[in-house]
C-alpha cells in the first residue's frame, strides 16, 4: 500500500483522486494548503506528496522547497499545476520536484507517474527485480567512500566531510550510480534510464517523456551545488564532453 499526501484546494479532485487511488492501493491523506502540508509531513510519513502549485499563501514551489530543507527533504516530491510550459517545469525541477505533471491530467497517468517515482527511490523493495546487482545489494549494507563523501546504501544517507547532505531520490539515485563506477564515465543514457520511466496513457500505449532526459542536467548541476567546493569549477562531478559524467575518485585537493 502507498500512503500519500495531496496538497490540493480543489475539494472535487481530491475525492476523484482518493476514489481512484484507493481501488489501486494508494492511500491519499489530503490538505488544503502548503502550511498544513509541512505540520503533517512533521507527524507523519508518506511515501510521496502530490503536490499544486497555485496553492492559497505559499506556493507549491516554496513548500518543496522547505520540504527539501526539512527532515524529510528524501520523500518524492509530484508537483500538479495547470501551469505547464518549460519555464515552470524547469524551476520545479531546480527546487526539488521529482516529477511534474500539468493539469488536466488522466489520474492512469498520474498513478503511473507515482509508481515510476517510487520505483526509482526504492527499487529493491518497490520493483521486483532480479538482476545479480540488484540481489546483491540487497545481500547486506552498502557503504561507498569516494573522497569526501561516505555514502550509505541501505540508509539512502550522504555524508561530505562529515556533515549530512540532503538529497532527493533522484539526486541520491544519480550519486549511487555515479559512485559505483567512480573514476569512470557513465553517459548519459545510461544515467537518464534511471528516471526514464514508460507512461501509460488511455489514448496511447507506453511511452517514455522526453522531458527526462533533458532534467538529467538540472539534477547534475543541484548535485554540485550541494556537494561541490565551488560548484561552477566542480572537482568532484565531472562533464566528459560527448560522453557523459564521472565521479572523481580522489578527494579534490589531490587532484
Amino acid at each position: 500500500m502507498i500512503h500519500a499526501l495531496l496538497v490540493d484546494d480543489d475539494l472535487d479532485l481530491a475525492r476523484l483522486l482518493s476514489d481512484y487511488m484507493g481501488s489501486h492501493e494508494v492511500t491519499i491523506s489530503h490538505v488544503e494548503n502548503g502550511a498544513a502540508a509541512l505540520a503533517v509531513l512533521d507527524r507523519e510519513t508518506f511515501d510521496v506528496v502530490l503536490l499544486d502549485v497555485m496553492l492559497p499563501g505559499k506556493d507549491g514551489f516554496e513548500v518543496c522547497r522547505q520540504i527539501r530543507a526539512s527532515t524529510v527533504a528524501g520523500v518524492p516530491v509530484v508537483m500538479l499545476t495547470a501551469r505547464g510550459d518549460d519555464a515552470d517545469r524547469i524551476v520545479g525541477l531546480e527546487i526539488g520536484a521529482d516529477d511534474y505533471v500539468p493539469k488536466p491530467f488522466n489520474p492512469r497517468e498520474l498513478l503511473a507517474r507515482i509508481r515510476a517515482v517510487l520505483r526509482r527511490a526504492r527499487p529493491v523493495s518497490f520493483a521486483n527485480a532480479t538482476s545479480s546487482s540488484v540481489r546483491a545489494a540487497h545481500a547486506g549494507p552498502e557503504r561507498l567512500t569516494i573522497g569526501p563523501l561516505n555514502i550509505d546504501v541501505g540508509a539512502r544517507t550522504v555524508h561530505r566531510l562529515g556533515t549530512r547532505v540532503l538529497l532527493t531520490s533522484f539526486e541520491f539515485r544519480i550519486l549511487v550510480s555515479l559512485a559505483r563506477r567512480a573514476g569512470e564515465v557513465v553517459t548519459r543514457e545510461e544515467l537518464a534510464t534511471l528516471a526514464r520511466e514508460p507512461v501509460h496513457t488511455k489514448d496511447k500505449p507506453a511511452h517514455y517523456d522526453p522531458s527526462v532526459d533533458r532534467s538529467l542536467d538540472v539534477h547534475i548541476s543541484r548535485l554540485r551545488q550541494k556537494l561541490e567546493d565551488d560548484p561552477k569549477d566542480p572537482h568532484l562531478i565531472k562533464t566528459v564532453r560527448g560522453a557523459g559524467y564521472v565521479l572523481a575518485n580522489r578527494a579534490p585537493e589531490a587532484l
